[in-house]
């Protein structure tokens, strides 16, 4: 496995979290939007991982079984099935024909842990990215 692939994974990785990151600023976002009814009501959204699968370059060069820098990628973002949270407010502009108005189904203590957790994890593929940059730049100085 070179060093390569592990910029490859790194920033994968990094790419993924950003996306991360997104949908879950989004959802926070929208956490206290009203909607007069539950089509209309935004659904948190989160996104789905996956491993990336490997080139041919990369079936034709296993070692011991292991396919290097395959990484991560979004497969795609999907809308949570939690229910909506509903509040009865009859003299709210938005409510219903009940007097209910309807919010977001958003959690914002999970959405500020995934948040941070998100943010982290790019954070420590960056630091893999430049210890990976530091090792390249000893490499050429060995045989000065």
């Amino acid at each position: 496995m070179s060093l390569t692939n592990v910029f490859q994974i790194a920033g994968s990785a990094m790419s993924a979290q950003t996306v991360r990151l997104n949908t879950t600023a989004s959802n926070l976002a929208n956490a206290e939007s009203v909607s007069s009814s539950v089509d209309e009501t935004y659904r948190a959204r989160k996104p789905v991982f996956e491993l990336k699968a490997p080139t041919l370059e990369q079936m034709t060069d296993v070692d011991a079984g292991l396919l290097p820098g395959q990484g991560v990628q979004v497969a795609g973002i999907v809308e949570s099935d939690a229910p909506l949270r509903k509040e009865y407010n009859p003299n709210h502009p938005l409510a219903d024909e009940g007097g209910y108005v309807h919010y977001p189904n958003v959690n914002v203590v999970e959405e500020m842990a995934d948040m941070i957790t998100a943010s982290r994890s790019f954070q420590i593929n960056a630091e893999v990215m430049n210890s990976a940059k530091q090792m390249v730049q000893r490499a050429l100085t060995l045989g000065q």
